[in-house]
């Protein structure tokens, strides 16, 4: 298991911009596929973005192509959400996700992840 701290969420006008940070408590994120997944208000949880563990592949939702970035920089030991023309629907607590992995895929399915954060939320303002 790893604790997973993340940072970055808060408020923000429509068209805006926010960094989000994911960082292993304690432990290096080397070998660990990452993912980012949102649960708004009254909605299930939903995929957002993943990246493997050595940076080569990622997927995004089709909601955020475009305007969301993800990357994982192991000698920093983080993994960042960059998003950009942010809108209101973007709004959501967020949560970091990460697997410890042997291979090199890209994980996009909650069930595939077995060490979440607390999340932080973010509110993009119409």
């Amino acid at each position: 298991q790893v604790q997973l701290v993340e940072t970055g969420g808060g408020l923000v006008q429509a068209g805006g911009s926010l960094r989000l940070s994911c960082a292993p408590s304690g432990r290096s994120f080397w070998r660990y596929a990452v993912g980012w997944f949102r649960q708004a208000p009254g909605k299930d949880r939903e995929f957002v973005a993943a990246v493997n563990w050595d940076s080569t592949g990622t997927d995004y939702a089709d909601s955020v192509k475009g305007r969301f970035t993800i990357s994982k920089d192991n000698a920093k030991n983080e993994v960042t959400l960059q998003m950009n023309s942010l809108k209101p629907e973007d709004t959501a607590d967020y949560y970091c996700a990460a697997q410890f992995i042997h291979g090199n895929l890209v994980y996009s399915r909650s069930q595939d992840y077995g060490n979440w954060g607390q999340g932080t939320r973010v509110t993009v303002l119409s």
